[in-house]
């Protein structure tokens, strides 16, 4: 089989949330601290390494993290705060490396493949970071190794605030005595099965014979067969492609009614928000789009903090679109597009919201995976929903 070795770094603002707010507040440097909804109904959304000593972890009720860590200091999040520092980040690294991805709001994939040629790979990389550390005061780590799964789990144990280059020949010695828990993709689930089979470290995973693992697990079995055995493909993808998700509807009759138009505008940010939920991705950017019956078109956008949730972008979508229709024309089409997406997940965002909030989103968006997007649908989104083909 042959392997293509590739130069592959992969950056991660440690504790992202948390370090945010300690530029703000240096009291909270070295304490116990949990970002999130501060009612005991609210989740977890960050938590300092102080706190995570006491079994803290995002996802987790707010309720059982007080009752782990009684002397944590609680903050509610600001995800308009982090957006900015994350885009702040994103613009450092667009002047320097070649092909970036941006896989989340707090960490990016560079493949600077080739750039040994010209320059030191460590010692470029070494100035990135230090470039990034000067210019937002945040702490960052990186793993620069072979491929894209080497360098995040590199990453992992250069933390926190460390580097760590991982050359080809080392790549199995560095992988072997790890857990399995350090492999991307593997959740719980996979995990338990896992160590049923008496599979603890990565080394005694990667000897597993590979047909047993696609036999036991399918697929997946043999993309975390490779991932043990230090083989990854999948390619930067360069945040400069156009990622977004859009809806449009052109209406079977020219129309004024701008009533029914924000109906039909919930119907369409109700359908491209699951599916992002359902992608795990977040938009950073709101667009809306006009077309009048002469067909003049226009659009307006907005920069938001990262989400993924109905109740956040049909405000905007609304406000956009009253903003954009000055012309007191007859409408012909309109449109909504979210850009600017990374992978993340969307309890990010919930920290003026409870459990019961993120419960619902979860809730309804199952019964949209089992019977369809439009089994669950705001009353608004329903009514006249038949005005647009």
């Amino acid at each position: 089989m042959l392997i293509i070795s590739r130069n592959i770094v992969h950056l991660d603002l440690d504790t992202f949330f948390v370090s945010v707010e300690r530029l703000l507040r240096p009291d909270l440097v070295g304490k116990p601290v949990i970002i999130g909804g501060t009612s005991d109904r609210g989740v977890v959304a960050s938590c300092s390494y102080e706190a995570r000593k006491f079994g803290v972890h995002s996802a987790m009720p707010m309720k059982m993290a007080r009752a782990l860590c009684g002397d944590a200091i609680l903050v509610r999040g600001d995800m308009e705060l982090y957006s900015k520092y994350s885009h702040t980040v994103t613009e450092i690294i667009a002047e320097k490396a070649p092909v970036y991805e941006k896989a989340s709001i707090d960490e990016h994939y560079l493949d600077i493949t080739g750039m040994d040629r010209f320059f030191g790979l460590q010692k470029w990389s070494h100035e990135l970071r230090e470039n990034i550390i000067k210019n937002t005061g945040l702490p960052i780590s990186f793993g620069l190794s072979v491929n894209k799964t080497v360098s995040k789990i590199a990453t992992g144990e250069a933390k926190p605030n460390g580097e760590l280059f991982v050359g080809s020949d080392a790549v199995q010695p560095f992988l072997s005595p790890l857990s399995i828990r350090k492999i991307p993709g593997i959740g719980e689930k996979t995990y338990r099965l896992l160590r049923s089979m008496g599979v603890v470290t990565i080394d005694t995973l990667s000897h597993i014979p590979v047909n047993m693992m696609e036999q036991v697990m399918g697929k997946n079995g043999l993309v975390i067969w490779e991932k043990a055995n230090g083989i990854d493909r999948t390619p930067v993808y360069p945040y400069h492609e156009a990622k977004s998700v859009s809806t449009e509807n052109t209406f079977e009759q020219d129309s004024i009614d701008i009533i029914r138009m924000k109906e039909i505008l919930v119907k369409m940010v109700e359908k491209i928000s699951f599916e992002l939920r359902d992608k795990q991705k977040l938009t950073a950017c709101v667009t809306v789009k006009i077309r009048y019956s002469n067909f003049d078109t226009h659009t307006l956008q907005k920069q938001i903090p990262y989400t993924a949730f109905d109740h956040q972008l049909i405000p905007v979508v609304k406000e956009l679109f009253d903003r954009l229709y000055q012309r007191r024309m007859l409408i012909r089409l309109i449109g909504v597009r979210f850009s600017s997406l990374i992978s993340g997940n969307p309890q990010l965002n919930m920290f003026d919201d409870n459990v019961e909030m993120v419960n619902l989103y979860q809730a309804l968006d199952r019964i949209r995976r089992k019977y369809g997007q439009k089994s669950v649908r705001r009353g608004v989104a329903i009514k006249n929903s038949e005005m647009a083909k």
